[in-house]
């Protein structure tokens, strides 16, 4: 994808702080980090959502994912980490190239992800009815 700005720095077009790098994936430093060590991992082939990479390439992605996650915390020595994947533009994903980000956590960061609510009554079983599978 010629605009895409992952795309771009896959290609080598545009810098970046690579953490990783193989045939199929690239995990490099978000320029804009929630934490310090927060990651991105993509895959080189352009895919631009969940919905949209083959389950082989996301099989191979989500491994990665594995991966840096556990350098994160035995290199940065955080506690845990969040793994994110915002899929498409009202759920925040900015760049409509598939990417996971791993943001490093530490128990007094109090960084909250979301906030939580509740079901009014019987809401939740019209909900359940609508994308229950089997």
């Amino acid at each position: 994808m010629e605009n895409c700005i992952f795309c771009k720095i896959i290609k080598g077009e545009l810098p970046s702080y690579k953490i990783y790098e193989d045939e199929h994936n690239l995990a490099f430093l978000d320029i804009n980090p929630t934490t310090e060590g927060h990651t991105l991992v993509v895959p080189k082939q352009h895919f631009v959502n969940f919905e949209d990479i083959p389950e082989e390439e996301l099989k191979k992605t989500i491994l990665i994912v594995k991966k840096i996650g556990k350098k994160l915390k035995d290199g940065l020595g955080v506690e845990s980490y969040n793994v994110c994947e915002n899929n498409d533009l009202a759920a925040g994903q900015l760049i409509p190239h598939i990417h996971f980000h791993l943001i490093p956590r530490h128990g007094n960061d109090n960084l909250k992800p979301w906030p939580q609510t509740s079901y009014s009554e019987g809401r939740a079983e019209e909900v359940l009815k609508k994308i229950k599978i089997n």
